[in-house]
């Protein structure tokens, strides 16, 4: 918190295992230093492991086993998460590369173990697949925001008026509703159609523009329960505000 643009984070995971029978609970806890990102693995063919982004290699570990696989990088690996339906793990780095590792094979010198690969100007700080995992959303320092086709690695859309100059910022993705929003380095809350990549709703922070008041947000098509309506809620310091959707 005192170097925002070089943070440097000692990340502990701590994962409780429950066994049936008499079998008593397990505790596995990790220390890995120089951590800038992690994701678990939901995908039923790996669900055992996470993963971590470090300083030029990524960290996939197996938290029964204790079994760790280490794949170099070029560059340090800013944002991660595991696909679903597949075995496969994207990761953006510092240098603007996106690429994916399919995390049942054994890592190999070089290079050849990247799977998709994907290019960005400027350093990738969030990444996020949407459902279908066709398609994947990317943001990086320069405020670029661009929806990419895995199936032909091309851009095919981009969501223009977001700001960044060298934070960490995440994006959030409700495609129930078809939007996109994001908080830019200026405290604003931007909110995109996902459909035709259009600026619907530029939200300022309650409390004046500064580094440490970057406002947190998360959307929800149900805010407050499955009879709930759609909804923003926004953390700014000590306060809590909410958006009705409308």
């Amino acid at each position: 918190s005192e170097l925002p643009s070089c943070p440097y984070i000692l990340w502990m995971f701590v994962c409780c295992l429950f066994h049936l029978g008499d079998r008593p609970g397990m505790l596995c806890s990790f220390k890995i230093s120089t951590a800038w990102s992690c994701a678990w693995c939901l995908n039923p063919q790996a669900d055992n492991c996470f993963s971590t982004g470090l300083t030029r290699r990524v960290l996939v570990t197996n938290v029964v086993t204790g079994h760790r696989q280490t794949f170099g990088t070029s560059s340090d690996v800013l944002a991660q998460q595991f696909a679903t339906q597949t075995p496969m793990l994207y990761n953006g780095c510092r240098s603007g590369e996106i690429f994916s590792i399919d995390v049942r094979q054994r890592n190999r010198k070089g290079q050849s173990w990247k799977a998709i690969r994907l290019f960005h100007d400027s350093a990738v700080t969030s990444i996020r697949l949407l459902e279908a995992e066709h398609y994947l959303m990317a943001a990086d320092m320069a405020g670029k925001i661009k929806l990419w086709d895995l199936r032909t690695a091309r851009c095919v859309k981009q969501y223009k008026g977001h700001h960044n100059e060298y934070a960490i910022l995440p994006l959030h993705v409700n495609e129930e509703e078809g939007l996109l929003t994001a908080v830019g380095q200026d405290c604003y809350t931007r909110i995109w159609s996902l459909q035709d990549a259009s600026l619907l709703r530029t939200i300022p922070s309650p409390h004046p523009s500064s580094k440490d008041a970057i406002p947190s947000v998360v959307f929800s098509s149900r805010l407050g329960g499955r009879r709930g309506v759609p909804g923003l809620l926004m953390a700014v310091k000590q306060d809590l505000y909410h958006f009705s959707y409308n």
